[in-house]
Order: C-alpha cells, then sequence, then structure tokens
C-alpha cells in the first residue's frame, strides 16, 4: 500500500514543478538500527549523511507536545492515495492515543511525486503556516482529496481551502504568487531521496534513544501501536 513512482521522477517533478507552478497561480520494516549521527559542521563528499536534520528539518510545525519522547515523521504527497487511506483511517487514533496525550509528537514533510499540483498543495500549507495554521490546511487538503492529477487541487481550490480555514488571502496569495517556500519544499524532497524513499506515505518513528523504525505504506494503527509501545518502554 505505498505509491511508488521512481525517484526519478520525483526528483524532476519536485525541482521543475516548483519553478512553474507558481508563475501560474490563477508493511514494516524492522531496520531499528538506522542511526541518526550528530550533524556535521562540514559536508563530506560522497553520499549525503543522515543526520537528526534530515529528518526534522524542512518539515511542518510540530504537532503535539515539542518534549514528547517519541517523534513520528511522516513523508507524504496531498496527492497520494495511500496518504489519503492514512489521514482517514490511522491519523486520528494515533492523534487520540498518542498526540494528544503527550507521548508522540508528529512532523509531516513533503515528498511530491504525482505532479504539480502535489507541489502547490505544499505550498499551500507552508503559506498557511505563516499565518499558525499548517495543520489545518494539511487536513482540509486530506479531506477534499478526490484522486490524483484530476484537477481537485487546482489554484482555485487551494485558494479556496485557505478561505474556509479563515485565512488572510492577501498574504497567503502573496505568498503562493511569490513561491515563497520554495526552498523549503525543494529541501525536503531531497531529505527524501537521502533517505532512498521510493513512494509515500513512509514513516520514521524516532525513539528516546535516537535510533529509528521505519513503516512504509498506510499501516493500520495497530502497526504503529506496537511500534510506540515498544519505544516508550525505553
Amino acid at each position: 500500500m505505498i505509491h511508488g513512482p521512481s525517484l526519478a521522477i520525483g526528483a524532476i517533478i519536485a525541482s521543475i514543478a516548483i519553478i512553474i507552478a507558481f508563475l501560474g497561480f490563477d508493511s514494516i520494516s524492522n531496520q531499528k538500527e538506522l542511526v541518526i549521527e550528530p550533524t556535521p559542521i562540514i559536508q563530506q563528499a560522497g553520499p549525503a549523511k543522515i543526520t537528526i536534520n534530515t529528518f526534522i528539518d524542512n518539515g511542518s510545525p510540530i504537532l503535539g507536545n515539542p518534549n514528547a519522547p517519541v517523534t513520528l515523521i511522516e513523508f507524504g504527497d496531498y496527492q497520494c492515495h495511500f496518504c489519503n487511506v492514512f489521514f482517514h483511517s490511522t491519523e486520528e487514533n494515533i492523534l487520540k492515543n498518542y498526540v494528544e496525550t503527550g507521548k508522540v509528537k508528529m512532523i509531516f514533510k513533503d515528498y511530491n511525486i504525482i505532479g504539480p499540483d502535489s507541489v502547490n498543495a505544499s505550498h499551500g500549507a507552508h503559506c498557511a503556516n505563516d499565518q499558525g495554521l499548517f495543520w489545518e490546511y494539511h487536513d482540509i487538503l486530506y479531506s477534499n482529496w478526490t484522486g490524483e492529477n484530476n484537477g481537485w487541487a487546482s489554484s482555485e481550490n487551494l485558494g479556496r481551502f485557505a478561505q474556509d480555514i479563515g485565512l488572510d488571502m492577501n498574504v497567503w496569495s502573496e505568498c503562493m504568487i511569490n513561491g515563497t517556500h520554495s526552498q523549503i519544499i525543494l529541501a525536503s524532497n531531497e531529505d527524501a531521496r537521502s533517505l532512498e524513499l521510493t513512494g509515500t506515505p513512509a514513516f520514521f518513528v524516532i525513539g528516546p534513544d535516537g535510533k529509528t523504525t521505519r513503516l512504509f505504506g498506510a499501516q493500520p494503527f495497530e502497526t504503529f501501536e506496537k511500534v510506540f509501545e515498544n519505544e516508550l518502554k525505553k
């Protein structure tokens, strides 16, 4: 249950669509030994190093208690079918049982692999974040999902979503037109490629000891529950 276009397609879409789009605005892995290295001061030659910043930077504001012992990072595409499945079938239980109780904090990161509307939607969420409403915009996007590349995330609809959650439309529209958050979206996509992700949704659970568990696809709540409980015992 994972949307898996190739990395090459994702890279091309993420880099090109950001440049074009805003000019026209009108199964569980058991690899628990993935070590998070301290952030290097100087980038070494060769493959990108995986650090805590690879997971945390270039994403959404934290949802939940910033001091929660466990962190859940989701890499998603707002047009992705199985990202939408996760949102409707699993995320609510995670929020109710773990985020709202202070045990887990969540971060959403962009991995735009489907089309230009995915990038526009990501930018809409980041522009909403400028007014403190990232997660409200995130939720309204998934609540209005109707498919992939079928127009539901058009510029017109993105503007309507912004209005529906009470954003200052002049501020939000200027942010969209200027492509203010293009770099953070590109950087998030690069983080996904550094982690060798090939589809969405993809999740990383970071425990109190800094080790990670990777989860791929729209896993059921019970899968996340098992991982969370194991980490909370540490």
